[in-house]
């Protein structure tokens, strides 16, 4: 069992009580209770993500009684998005921000905070509902990233693409459908990238915000690439143009 894993009616009600950093909670389809309507609340009121699943998932996590709930505490701290913009322009720096898209593989979320903090990216923007579960694996992966790297958790994506351009960021979305290669376009300045899910790439909602859509040239027949491998390629080229004298 990992050791941010709490299951149980009172040890989670507890985990609330006590005002504990909350990663998401698993509750099983149908389950109600008092002790259950009590946890609810704190997770709305605290903007806990709270996922109702079938007894099987939770039969996954754990083989012990669960009764019907399990809820992950948090291995890091999030930011705010705004601090963290703030915090770069403040310092100097042209803000260069990773948005991820249902980004939901433990591994690959691991792979791309550490990729992202070697290129030096200010934030990593993840949804509250329909992103990694940052657990043992995912840190793992990191080789340790995000435990230093700034991750912002946020209610709307949209939202936050529109605070982002509010800010002078130009906000780039990538995928296989792009209109203009990656190599031909200046990313020198104020940024933010959007990578899509493992499943079916960039929501159409978050194309239709982005300022352009860039593809990576590929010379084979494999039309796309894994997220955290495109992710790498993307946070790299903007360290080349950004330090043409490394």
């Amino acid at each position: 069992m990992e050791n941010n894993m709490f299951f149980g009616i009172h040890p989670v009600q507890e985990l609330c009580r006590a005002g504990k950093e909350i990663e998401k909670i698993f509750v099983q389809s149908g389950l109600k209770s008092p002790q259950l309507a009590e946890i609810m609340t704190y997770a709305k009121t605290h903007k806990v993500p709270v996922q109702h699943v079938p007894v099987e998932k939770l039969n996954r996590l754990t083989r012990k009684n669960h009764q019907g709930i399990v809820a992950f505490t948090c291995q890091i701290s999030y930011q705010l998005l705004e601090e963290v913009v703030s915090m770069a322009y403040d310092e100097g720096k042209m803000p260069f921000i990773v948005i991820l898209d249902r980004v939901t593989d433990v591994r690959n979320f691991g792979a791309i905070a550490r990729t992202c903090y070697a290129a030096g990216v200010d934030a990593i923007v993840v949804p509250s509902r329909g992103a990694a579960l940052i657990n043992g694996d995912a840190m793992k992966t990191s080789a340790g990233a995000l435990s230093l790297i700034n991750v912002c958790r946020v209610d709307n994506i949209k939202d936050a693409i529109d605070y982002l351009k509010s800010c002078g960021l130009k906000v780039l979305a990538f995928s296989e459908k792009g209109r203009q290669s990656i190599w031909r376009y200046d990313m020198s300045g104020p940024l933010a990238v959007i990578m899509g899910s493992e499943e079916d790439g960039i929501s159409e909602a978050y194309l239709k915000r982005a300022d352009e859509h860039l593809i990576i040239p590929m010379v084979g027949d494999i039309d796309s690439l894994n997220v955290s491998v495109a992710t790498g390629i993307v946070c790299f080229e903007v360290v080349h143009q950004r330090n043409a004298d490394m």
